[in-house]
């Protein structure tokens, strides 16, 4: 089996127990829940088919709502921005050149680029999630920043667990 593959599949694994067993049990202000989950997505290859990546955004998205009993809205919201993805490459990378399986991550994208790229989609994604529970616009300002804050707080997850994967890639290569 292909590393990418393989390294994918852990990661998909490894981020929807984190999600599961760890964020989701933990609510920080009483509702701010960091998706970090969104990470899979954020860092699938940039030349990944269209209809892989909305397939496995699905799949991703109906994980999370399995384990927590929401009935497609993490699906709906997750195939979206798996549909935005190349659109927001394409905006804020114009220019940006690739080679086979490689992934938009820090190395590639550096930390600001990064930045943008997680913060439009997370940013999307929240949006698009809060409003389908919500489901009216009573006491929109209050909706709005609980989307804003959510979408803070996912950013620097998935900042934080991106920088932990980035580090120890980087000392395996200085220890050779």
């Amino acid at each position: 089996m292909n590393n990418i593959y393989v390294k994918n599949i852990v990661r998909f694994v490894l981020l929807i127990l984190f999600q599961v067993l760890v964020l989701d049990t933990v609510q920080f202000g009483g509702y701010v829940i960091p998706y970090v989950y969104l990470l899979f997505i954020l860092l699938l290859p940039f030349d990944t088919n269209k209809s892989l990546l909305l397939l496995l955004a699905f799949l991703t998205g109906l994980s999370i709502d399995f384990f927590e009993n929401t009935m497609g809205l993490h699906a709906a919201a997750v195939v979206f921005i798996a549909f935005a993805r190349p659109g927001v490459i394409k905006f804020y990378f114009p220019t940006l050149e690739y080679t086979k399986g490689e992934e938009p991550g820090l190395s590639k994208l550096g930390v600001t680029g990064f930045l943008k790229y997680a913060f439009t989609l997370i940013l999307l994604h929240q949006i698009l999630l809060t409003f389908l529970e919500v489901f009216n616009f009573h006491d929109f300002i209050e909706t709005l920043s609980h989307i804003f804050i959510n979408a803070l707080a996912s950013t620097l997850g998935v900042l934080v667990v991106a920088m932990l994967f980035t580090s120890q890639k980087r000392r395996k290569r200085r220890k050779r």
